[in-house]
Order: structure tokens, then sequence, then C-alpha cells
């Protein structure tokens, strides 16, 4: 039984990252519908910002933190400024090989930089707790109240301020918002600047559990739209629920099968729920 309880704490862990990454997305396709696959390399790039800050300049993992969530909104405007023209302009698939071309820029521009080696990123917090007999590293708790809280503001954010609700707005109808005098292209450029700083945060919060390399966004990201289209393209409660679903089931699967086959629960799982409500558990809602 305590094994059983361990692993819903990594569920809880890895759900936690899943859910911010997801939830950058959702943003990001709920309210200027760009399927951003180049969210994953954006995470990458964060962990080896963090990286570089606290292994390369000395500087402690907080201001580290800091710099990378400052940071990653700036990056993520680039990206959309990439992609605004091919959105007005271009098609569905154009949107999707742009994200492509962006992946695939970001990951060998950063192998190219760091190499292929896997890196170290040593975080604050040291050493375990007892949670009511289960061992836990406190950086796996700072993971789970850091995701909670982040999870928290962002909803208070999207429904009290007027920012947020001008984000709801152009996710609800892109054409009426405009008509009312909101800009659609500032409401974008913020909406990524959002959406990156999450992922910013989930790099910085996991790094100093898993190692760093140039790849890590991929098996994150691919996770992230099945999150999607399991909580439903555009709902901020579905990412949620969505994200840690999928890491509780591939948590508890570990007990039952080789803990290779994480790919088969998420996209398993995917299937399972499409097959009884097409459109996601939470619709298309922002």
């Amino acid at each position: 039984m305590t094994l059983v309880f361990q692993q819903i704490l990594n569920g809880l862990v890895v759900g936690s990252i899943y859910t911010l990454v997801a939830l950058g997305m959702t943003l990001i396709q709920g309210t200027i519908r760009i399927p951003n696959i180049a969210h994953g390399s954006l995470y990458m790039v964060a962990a080896y910002i963090i990286y570089t800050l606290t292994h390369t300049l000395g500087l402690s993992y907080w201001v580290a933190v800091a710099v990378a969530i400052a940071v990653m909104p700036v990056l993520g405007i680039i990206v959309e400024r990439i992609y605004w023209p091919v959105r007005q302009k271009g098609t569905g698939i154009s949107l999707f090989v742009a994200g492509i071309g962006i992946l695939v820029l970001l990951n060998n521009s950063v192998r190219l930089i760091y190499g292929a080696q896997w890196k170290y990123v040593r975080g604050p917090l040291t050493g375990t707790v007892d949670v009511f007999g289960l061992i836990v590293t406190r950086q796996r708790i700072l993971i789970i109240v850091a995701a909670i809280v982040s999870i928290a503001l962002l909803n208070l954010f999207l429904n009290k301020t007027l920012i947020g609700s001008t984000i709801q707005a152009v996710a609800q109808n892109p054409s009426g918002a405009s008509l009312v005098g909101i800009n659609i292209r500032t409401t974008s450029m913020l909406t990524f600047g959002i959406a990156t700083a999450l992922a910013g945060l989930a790099a910085a919060l996991i790094a100093p559990v898993f190692l760093v390399y140039y790849e890590m966004g991929t098996p994150v990201v691919l996770r992230a739209m099945a999150i999607l289209v399991v909580g439903g393209l555009g709902s901020v409660a579905g990412a949620i629920v969505g994200g840690y679903i999928l890491g509780l089931a591939e948590a508890m699967s570990v007990l039952f099968m080789p803990a290779g086959y994480q790919d088969l629960i998420a996209f398993g799982l995917l299937i399972a729920i499409l097959t009884f409500k097409p459109t996601g558990l939470f619709g298309r809602e922002l």
C-alpha cells in the first residue's frame, strides 16, 4: 500500500509539470487557434537557461528561476511574431509546419551550443521529508505546491483582471472582440508571453529532478497535446484535470507494467476518452 501512495505522489509531481505546460498550450490554442508544437522546445530552452545561469555563471537557483520566467515571455513573443503572418495568410497545416520548423531550429541550436550530453541542475532544496510514512524530496514538494499556487493565480488572472477578460473575450469571439476595440495582435502576444512563462516555470521546477537535455521537450509536448484533446481544446479546466489524470495514470501504470510504456498509457487514455466523448472532457470553453 505504501508503494501505491508513493506512486500517487509521483503522479502528482509529473502531473503538475504536464499541467503547467498544457495550460500554456491551451491558452494559445483556445485564444488564437495556434497548435504550438514548438512549446516543448521553449520549455527545453528555459531549462537550459536555468543550467547556464546556475552552472556557468554561478547564480543562485532562485535568481535563475526569476530570470528564466522573465526571459521566456520575450522568447514567446518572438515565436508569436513568426507565427502571426502564417496565421493570417496560411492554413492550419502551414501553422503546424511552422511550429515544426521552430522546434527543429531551437532543438538543434541548443545541441550545437551545449552538445548532446545531459546536464545536471543543482536545486536549492536537498534531502527528504517523511509525509505520513512516504519519503519525499523537498524539490518534489516544491513542484506540487508551486503548481497549485500557479494554477490558482492563473485562474484569478483570467477571471478577475481586465487582461484576463480580454483573453477570454478573444477566445470566445475574436470577431466580436475586435469590433469592440480589443487589439487581437496585442492579445496574441500577451497570451504567448503568459504561456511561455508557464513553460519556463515548469522547466525550472523539474530541472533539478530530471537531467536536462536538448530533446527533453518532445515527450512533454506530445503529452501536453494529448491533454489538450482529452480535456477539450481551449479548456483551462480540461488542461488541469487532464494533466493530473495523465500524470497519475503514468505513475500508477508502473505498478502493473514496465516503466517504458508511458506513451502507451498517454495515448491509450487519449483514444479511450475520445471514443466516449469526442469533444474531450470539458468541451472547448476557455
